[in-house]
């Protein structure tokens, strides 16, 4: 296989007619903290990758029942590898965040008028992949004027992000589990098609039990244990 790209918690291989996406124990955060919005690894945890991956199975297969495009094929979890469908990234990567509570960033920003956990109703806001600029929001008119996305994709974009993370919230409150928010990246098949692609883990959402933050290692455990 072919090393195409390294980031922060995978690399990403071709082999033949696919991509392969080799999960890494590395995760992001601050100052040995982990932090699912920070743009630098944090610190690494033992199994993650493959925590990380297999609840990323779990999550895009109930995604394909529910007719949900992903670039998902397969996984061997034992060599934390998940074999995916090439996708071109929005320009150089688009990060889509969806809100049921205001944490994070969204806090940071909104402080002055936002009270800390308050509810929100399913809000997208989307970010460019940029760490030198800190991933800065995006709104759909830029998008379109930049030549990222136009409207139309915009709003399917928004769409699946509201469908995908429903999906993830109903999936976590079986277990007692609430989602605050979740991190998700889009790309486009060669026929155009808008599907989500990278990840669906622990490493990428905050969810809370009892109001105790769960990290990402407790919450595959808690999510695919058989009680």
């Amino acid at each position: 296989m072919k090393l195409i790209y390294s980031g922060k918690t995978k690399d990403v291989y071709e082999n033949d007619d696919h991509y392969v996406l080799k999960f890494k124990d590395d995760v992001t955060g601050e100052n040995g903290v982990f932090d699912p919005g920070a743009n630098s690894v944090g610190l690494t945890m033992e199994g993650a990758g493959k925590a990380g991956l297999r609840l990323t199975v779990f999550f895009f297969e109930k995604l394909k029942e529910a007719g949900i495009p992903t670039h998902y094929i397969d996984a061997d979890i034992e060599q934390a590898e998940m074999s995916v469908r090439p996708a071109s990234v929005f320009g150089e990567g688009l990060e889509v965040i969806c809100r049921y509570r205001a944490v994070g960033s969204f806090l940071r920003r909104y402080g002055k008028y936002a009270k800390e956990g308050q509810p929100l109703d399913a809000f997208v806001e989307v970010t460019l992949k940029d760490d030198e600029r800190q991933d800065p929001p995006i709104s759909a008119d830029a998008l379109e004027m930049l030549g990222i996305l136009d409207h139309e994709e915009y709003s399917r974009l928004k769409e699946l992000t509201q469908n995908i993370s429903g999906v993830v919230r109903d999936e976590l409150a079986k277990k007692d589990i609430e989602l605050y928010d979740i991190k998700l990246e889009f790309g486009r098949l060669d026929d155009g098609t808008i599907v989500l692609i990278d990840e669906i883990s622990g490493g990428n959402m905050r969810a809370y039990q009892n109001d105790d933050y769960m990290e990402p290692l407790e919450l595959e455990q808690m999510m695919l244990s058989s009680k």
